[in-house]
């Protein structure tokens, strides 16, 4: 076959697609189709075909691609949060300042900034992503935005009862922990000087608790002042749960900052129905060694005892021994003893050095504060500073005694026996580790939440709040990812792997696997949740635009790659519709 054009007098040639075909020895031709109503292109396409070339030269000159965005992490975390019913969670009719909502959450999980930035990132003009096109967003100001925050803290108590309404039911865990964040500015009445866990001592920070179910799933969150002390925050925890949430048969764990003798007779066993599991300070140990009520022949072959006391009325003790911990203790004592006595040795040498001796009591005190501060050592050494010497040895007994508490922890509980068994008690208070994991997430891993720049207490506690909503998300993403992610998918055989509730928790087999051959077992690469995010990007939304058919220019998503698609499949979301 071959591509033939006609002269035809004064009007324009005629372009047939012909046959050359022997009859006999004879060769004839016969005409297949007229091409006279083909383009220029279309024509030339067909001749290089028929040639047995490809035509891809020619659609390189017959197509524009005007613009690519980034397109696939948007389906995976928008998706999500649509398959979880986010949305209508927060309000169950569509308007401009859900939506504005939505981006704000998502954007969180993509790729946390300011409110400018997201409100750039969301311009039809800019080729960042599509999630302001998901959302039907048109263009965006930051002054939006901070309406939107506006709109949806006013919704804070209605979202956080829905949730827990989804994930927490009478006489189940309810876990809970605070934290802190530093605050960029001074003029936010939440913003204030207080116990700094970011370790930023000369900043004013917030601090903020979370409520969550007992595999960490985030339910709620509160910002308090930054001077703020743990146990200060219980009380409104409680009053959240009980009347809030309306529950009256949960059970809170917290640690032993958090649940304090006092707080248990304050505010826990006013409220029948109201159980609780924290642990006892090093003090209240020792006293129950020296009275003989808790002795160490107890550990001999288990590691771990239930006893009582009567300090402990009406509570349940158990006590664990925890050799990996109790060697780890020794180890990091051992070597902060080893360096405050090497910065103490070199301030004791500077007093008695020939040239710039170091002298004045307030002047050695000083740089021996900073030593003790820094390693939190104080208590190990015995010291005496006068005008121009400084003496330091350890304080032994002091040493041993602490020694002798290593890998003992003690937890107690108001959970009868027929309820939580000493095993499960154990288990549950361990559930707190799953708090921290969020706050790590939270602060610092993925989300963000700090610096805090916003200067209106209301502004804090919404972006807290979204925050956590994106948390929210990002957590069941995770879990629903598990077996592309370096996570591990496979915690049950893990667990009944253990020797033992006390021992130290392992990664199952198949992570272990993971983690060494960064294979999954189908033979793919293993990703951290954001490597896997960037991947998923590079799936995007073409603009094209015809330059020889008379056609309006059109959008065309990219396929995804089999890696892509597992991971769309996992979360139950397609790039083609959103």
């Amino acid at each position: 076959m071959y591509v033939a054009v006609v002269p035809n007098r004064s009007s324009p040639p005629a372009i047939l697609l012909r046959e050359s075909y022997r009859v006999g020895p004879k060769v004839k031709t016969r005409t297949l189709a007229n091409l006279s109503h083909w383009s220029e292109g279309q024509v030339e396409a067909l001749r290089t075909v028929l040639r047995g070339g490809t035509c891809v030269s020619v659609l390189e000159e017959a197509f524009d691609v005007e613009r690519s965005r980034p397109h696939g992490h948007v389906v995976a975390v928008l998706g999500t949060l649509r398959r979880l019913g986010l949305d209508r969670l927060i309000a169950t009719r569509r308007s401009r300042e859900r939506e504005l909502c939505l981006a704000m959450i998502v954007a969180r999980v993509l790729d946390p900034g300011s409110k400018l930035a997201l409100a750039r990132h969301l311009s039809p003009q800019m080729l960042t992503s599509t999630l302001g096109e998901s959302l039907k967003l048109a263009a965006v100001d930051e002054d939006e935005l901070y309406e939107g925050m506006d709109w949806l803290f006013a919704r804070q108590d209605s979202i956080e009862k829905r949730l827990a309404q989804r994930h927490v039911s009478e006489g189940e865990l309810v876990l809970y922990d605070v934290s802190s964040s530093y605050f960029e500015g001074r003029h936010c009445p939440l913003a204030r000087m207080g116990y700094s866990r970011d370790r930023k001592r000369d900043r004013p920070q917030i601090v903020f608790g979370l409520l969550t179910d007992s595999e960490g799933c985030p339910v709620a969150v509160e910002v308090f002042d930054g001077n703020t002390g743990d146990p200060k925050t219980l009380a409104s925890q409680i009053e959240k749960l009980r009347e809030r949430f309306a529950l009256k048969r949960v059970v809170l764990v917290g640690d032993r900052g958090m649940i304090t003798s006092a707080r248990i007779e304050e505010d826990l066993k006013t409220h029948p129905g109201l159980g609780w599991i924290s642990s006892l300070r090093s003090p209240a140990i020792r006293k129950l060694i020296s009275s003989g009520q808790l002795q160490m022949s107890l550990f001999d072959e288990r590691d771990l005892a239930e006893i009582s006391s009567p300090e402990f009325p009406g509570e349940r003790l158990v006590v664990c021994r925890n050799p990996f911990l109790a060697e780890e203790r020794r180890r990091k004592r051992a070597e902060l003893l080893a360096a405050t006595e090497a910065a103490l040795g070199k301030i004791a040498e500077a007093t008695r050095r020939s040239k710039r001796r170091l002298r004045g009591q307030d002047k050695i005190g000083m740089r021996v504060g900073n030593v003790l501060g820094r390693f939190k050592m104080a208590k190990h050494f015995c010291s005496t500073i006068t005008g121009d010497a400084f003496h330091y040895e350890r304080d032994q007994a002091r040493i041993e005694q602490e020694a002798a508490l290593d890998g003992i922890y003690v937890i107690r509980t108001s959970v009868p026996e027929a309820q939580l068994s000493a095993e499960q008690v154990v288990q549950s208070y361990k559930r707190l580790s799953n708090v921290e994991r969020a706050f790590r997430s939270l602060k610092t891993v993925d989300l963000k939440v700090r610096p805090i720049n916003h200067h209106l207490a209301d502004r804090v506690r919404s972006h807290v709040l979204i925050c956590m909503l994106a948390y929210y998300v990002e957590w069941h993403m995770r879990r629903a990812l598990a077996p592309m992610l370096f996570d591990d998918d496979d915690k049950a055989s893990a667990e009944a792997a253990r020797s033992s509730v006390v021992a130290p928790a392992q990664r199952s087999l198949r992570a272990i696997r993971k983690t060494t051959t960064k294979k999954t077992p189908q033979g793919a690469p293993v990703h951290s949740f954001h490597t896997l995010l960037s991947d998923l990007a590079t799936v995007a939304k073409n603009r094209i635009k015809p330059k020889t058919l008379s056609t309006e220019p059109f959008d065309r998503i990219t396929s995804p790659t089999p890696l892509q698609q597992r991971a769309f499949d996992l979360l139950e979301a397609s790039p083609y519709r959103l």
